[in-house]
């Protein structure tokens, strides 16, 4: 195929982190790459070591048609307006998306290549051209426990979410640094005087918390101290849109039929930008420990099977530990009491790389490559 590749909305987070990865991968070496932005049109495009020509108009539909492949991290509105006049102004090139809009479309695949390769490439060899990156905690999720669905052995899951603020935008994120800054500065020389009650200060937090100091109007409510359980809006059954996703999009991804049920909580917490999961597993019967284990961390060269002891569960399993990695982290492995085929974990990853990013630049290569 040809080689011409169309970036579109290299500036934000999504787009920053994938820019950086395509870079550090050398991925801008094999194709003719356009940049294109909603606001910075005319502009000298980013260093890529070749040359590029000025940042085109992200809107222009006519210069977004002479791309064999558009790469776009500019949000589900972008693809809502933007998508549906490419494709009805006849352009059959590859789209590949961060956005959620086109997941569940029946002629999209969605992508996670280490978990789903075969699935994509059945996608591809029937025509699909939509090529869209999964939820950011369901991607996670996939590449933690991979092995134990590679197996055949799942029967459902139940996965209860700790998702950082980088999951809901730029903003939010900064947000969160905010509200940690009142928290601290609103506590004053307290805070440094070791000899303060500690319920003084936890009454002073308290306070500021419900406070009009707090800034709250990213979030909604107070995320530092404190975490948020409601992410996104509400669907059928008491569930919101980001609890839906974890059955919808993990059946998609893996091509299941009968689907395997997948539910549980989605909880906003104050880490900056890696998400966690702990699930409770029903497997179809009762697999020794060693074998789980050794299925999980055999599945891909990314997954990480930390041993389930403190000094390794302290040092190697939290959002402080993988963020700016690639690395999927899963510990915390044991049965549980329920009965031996009840399995518990811990997963951990960073939800701007697996949980975004990567997906796109891996899928962007297979085209390439085709």
């Amino acid at each position: 195929m040809a080689r011409r590749v169309g970036i579109i909305g290299y500036r934000g987070m999504v787009g920053s982190v994938l820019f950086e990865r395509m870079k550090a991968e050398k991925d801008f070496e094999l194709f003719e790459p356009t940049f294109f932005s909603t606001s910075q049109q005319g502009q000298a495009a980013p260093d890529v070591g070749k040359p590029t020509g000025p940042v085109k108009d992200a809107n222009d539909v006519e210069a977004l048609k002479s791309c064999d492949v558009l790469v776009s991290c500019q949000g589900g509105d972008y693809t809502k307006a933007v998508h549906p006049k490419l494709r009805g102004a006849g352009w059959g090139g590859y789209w590949i998306d961060a956005a959620s809009t086109l997941r569940m479309a029946p002629n999209a695949v969605i992508v996670l290549d280490p978990v789903n390769r075969r699935v994509i490439d059945s996608a591809l060899s029937k025509g699909v051209k939509d090529c869209i990156g999964g939820n950011c905690t369901v991607s996670l999720m996939l590449m933690a426990i991979q092995g134990l669905f590679d197996k055949g052995w799942v029967e459902w899951v139940s996965s209860m979410t700790y998702q950082a603020a980088s999951g809901a935008g730029a903003k939010n994120m900064r947000e969160l640094l905010l509200q940690m800054r009142t928290l601290t500065q609103g506590l004053g020389r307290t805070l440094d005087d070791g000899d303060a009650s500690i319920l003084e200060l936890d009454r002073a937090v308290s306070k500021l918390l419900v406070s009009a100091e707090l800034p709250t109007s990213a979030f909604g409510a107070p995320l530092a101290a404190s975490l948020i359980p409601w992410i996104d809006s509400a669907v059928a059954d008491g569930q919101t849109r980001e609890e839906l996703k974890g059955h919808v999009e993990a059946n998609k991804i893996l091509g299941l039929s009968p689907e395997i049920p997948v539910d549980g909580l989605c909880v906003r917490i104050g880490a900056m930008r890696s998400h966690s999961l702990a699930m409770t597993i029903k497997l179809k019967k009762d697999v020794p420990l060693p074998e789980i284990e050794q299925a999980l961390a055999g599945a891909n060269q990314w997954v990480d099977l930390i041993p389930n002891d403190k000094e390794a569960t302290l040092k190697r399993l939290s959002p402080a530990a993988v963020s700016g990695t690639l690395r999927v982290a899963v510990g915390r492995v044991h049965k549980l009491k329920m009965g031996p085929e009840y399995l518990g974990c811990f997963a951990v990853g960073d939800q701007l790389l697996w949980g975004a990013a990567e997906p796109l630049r891996r899928v962007l290569r297979i085209l390439l490559e085709r």
